[in-house]
């Protein structure tokens, strides 16, 4: 491959990669770690790609293999089954106060949902992905795909509305009298 087709497919996604390994690492040097290990791998491994349409999927496949590698490593795993029996979903909020969010409320409370579910949240609204393109980059069934991102909405709605608490908690009334000085 050469290093000018390179440069592009890296101008191209890494973006978006970058954002994906954020929601998942947490930190901006664990994500940028990953993806620059998903660029080595592809610069090593991606030449055996026979469709240049799925070198995205690829890509975020790849990295979110590498994410969980070095979870292994780690600490165990949090699947879908270690949930608490019974947990059901939160009902939906209204439109009005998703659109008085700020988007920096919404990263922070974002980055609160368990990994196994913050991962097709992050791939289905900031990337854009379909259940399909999800499902084939987490390998997993689409209907796993479908129950993590129900269960993983509930948690971000749950985690916003601390936020949102937390947020008013910290706005501090000014009472003009008790603010003056006495002379």
């Amino acid at each position: 491959m050469s290093s000018e087709v390179f440069t592009q497919l890296v101008d191209a996604h890494y973006a978006a990669l970058y954002r994906f390994a954020l929601s998942l690492a947490k930190s901006p040097s664990d994500a940028g770690d990953l993806v620059q290990q998903t660029f080595f791998i592809w610069a090593t491994k991606g030449h055996g790609l026979r469709e240049a349409s799925k070198a995205k999927s690829w890509l975020f496949t790849t990295l979110y293999r590498e994410f969980l590698h070095g979870r292994r490593r780690d600490v165990r795993v949090t699947s879908i089954e270690d949930l608490p029996p019974g947990e059901s979903d939160v009902a939906a909020e209204d439109v009005d106060r998703a659109a008085r969010m700020d988007a920096a409320l919404v990263v922070a409370a974002l980055q609160t949902v368990d990994e196994v579910f913050r991962a097709p949240l992050t791939l289905f609204y900031l990337e854009d992905l379909s259940y399909t393109e999800i499902a084939e980059t987490l390998e997993v069934p689409i209907g796993t795909v479908m129950s993590r991102l129900s269960r993983g909405k509930a948690q971000l709605r749950a985690a916003l509305q601390q936020e949102e608490k937390t947020a008013k908690s910290k706005v501090v009334p000014f009472d003009g009298a008790q603010g003056r000085k006495q002379a």
